[in-house]
């Protein structure tokens, strides 16, 4: 996109990218282009302007006012990985972990944390020595709203993943507009892999909130009134379904982050 303008005959050239924590070059036939990271407003989707743009199935947008630019390099995830690191790492941000556990909101509080990108997810450095890991496959649902934050309205990232213990968690986390949508950004990577329509029927959706609330898959018969081959039966088709997964051959399971993101939004409709 050149001015706000979407670009049909735009198409790729041969270059080199030099990327540091302050800007990312391109160099081309054409000459060199200096981007400075504090200039971009935007970064992430798919811009298929045209098929020789949409045929290159890994690329990064960069969005600098009006302005799109596309970069596909040989190592896309490398590449990718260190660009939101130049962005995020070592920044300054806020976080409440856990913020929701369990499906139960927790008393604990806001506070100072720094953020570090790694190759698959992000680490969050909380001031009181807490150490929070998101890995982007384990990322379910990814919301951004408004709340109070240390007494000012701020924007704030609610990520729902688990924990060391397998338990569902939501871990908030706000800073500048800029930065939240960064890390949004890169988290949503995740997020949007684990996402997809299943069609579920209520008995289904019942399991899953049931687990989703903490209740064990061996109690989940007697917790819901179901026979022990109707919930067997259940669990077959939600792991077929990439729902759920296998944890032991005795039928033990635990939810996929799509069937927390599931089980999230029935749960949000009763």
């Amino acid at each position: 996109m050149k001015g706000g303008r979407k670009l049909n005959d735009v198409g790729w050239t041969n270059g080199r990218v030099v990327l540091s924590n302050k800007r990312v070059v391109l160099v081309g036939n054409g000459g060199k282009r200096t981007i400075a990271l504090s200039s971009v407003d935007g970064i992430g989707g798919r811009y298929d302007a045209n098929q020789e743009i949409q045929r290159v199935s890994n690329y990064v947008s960069l969005r600098i006012g009006d302005d799109v630019f596309l970069i596909a390099a040989e190592e896309h995830d490398e590449f990718r990985t260190d660009l939101y690191r130049a962005f995020l790492d070592r920044k300054v941000i806020k976080a409440r972990h856990p913020a929701i556990k369990g499906g139960v909101v927790q008393d604990t509080e806001w506070e100072q944390a720094r953020v570090k990108v790694e190759a698959g997810g992000i680490s969050v450095a909380q001031q009181s020595g807490a150490f929070v890991r998101l890995e982007l496959d384990d990322i379910g649902t990814l919301e951004e709203t408004e709340r109070t934050v240390m007494d000012e309205k701020a924007a704030v990232i609610e990520a729902e993943h688990t924990d060391d213990e397998g338990t569902s968690v939501q871990t908030y986390l706000s800073g500048k507009p800029w930065l939240v949508a960064v890390i949004k950004s890169y988290l949503g990577q995740g997020h949007d892999r684990n996402r997809g329509a299943v069609e579920l029927s209520e008995s289904e959706r019942e399991v899953l909130m049931a687990l989703y609330s903490g209740v064990s898959s061996f109690e989940v018969p007697n917790f819901l009134g179901m026979s022990v081959d109707r919930v067997e039966e259940i669990f077959e088709r939600l792991i077929e379904a990439e729902v759920l997964e296998e944890v032991r051959t005795r039928r033990e399971v635990a939810l996929e982050p799509r069937g927390r993101n599931i089980a999230s939004e029935a749960m949000n409709e009763q």
